[in-house]
């Protein structure tokens, strides 16, 4: 979602620079209900989301000076982002890791078309904090696990295997939903 033209998201954006209220309040009206998505992807709950949204907008506004321009959604999104995993770091003292199995589920691809994105959002907000953030970075976002290694200062290894571990649990969870029995295939 853009502003209608250039000129009103360039007005904006220098309004907001200027510490203008009404500047202020019309880009987060115009980001927040997306941002807010993204956050809410991260924190599991709504709470920990707004906590989010509420700082990565305070960080969006100290650092609008230094927007260099393209879309200025992603450059939030980059913000909102790092924020979440900011709040992470904060929240959780150990990550809870598993090894890699060398089996996973199978899920057919009819079945996954049965389930809506809402339904899949409610189950990657169940994941273990590790592991859904993880899985976000990874699958939403499209950092490699060296990037996501080097952000959050663990090895690739636990960031490939968090991945793992949140498929697998995603796996199990759709096939109790509809009442199936897990197929294994061997992982290459």
């Amino acid at each position: 979602m853009a502003f209608d033209n250039d000129f009103i998201e360039d007005e904006v954006i220098q309004g907001c620079i200027k510490g203008d209220r009404a500047s202020q309040k019309l880009l987060y009206q115009r980001y927040a209900k997306d941002m807010f998505g993204i956050c809410k992807g991260y924190s599991g709950d709504t709470s920990s989301a707004k906590d989010i949204l509420q700082d990565g907008f305070i960080k969006v506004f100290k650092y609008l000076k230094d927007y260099k321009g393209g879309s200025l959604e992603a450059w939030i999104r980059r913000i909102i982002v790092n924020t979440a995993i900011d709040f992470y770091r904060k929240s959780v003292r150990e990550m809870n890791v598993v090894e890699l199995e060398d089996y996973v589920s199978y899920v057919d691809s009819d079945i996954l078309e049965q389930l809506n994105a809402e339904d899949l959002l409610k189950l990657v907000q169940k994941l273990p904090k590790g592991a859904r953030l993880i899985f976000n970075l990874y699958t939403i976002e499209g950092y490699s696990h060296k990037e996501i290694s080097e952000k959050l200062n663990i090895s690739v290894g636990t960031s490939k295997s968090q991945v793992n571990r949140a498929r697998s649990l995603l796996q199990n969870w759709i096939l109790q939903f509809y009442d199936l029995k897990p197929y294994a295939v061997r992982e290459a």
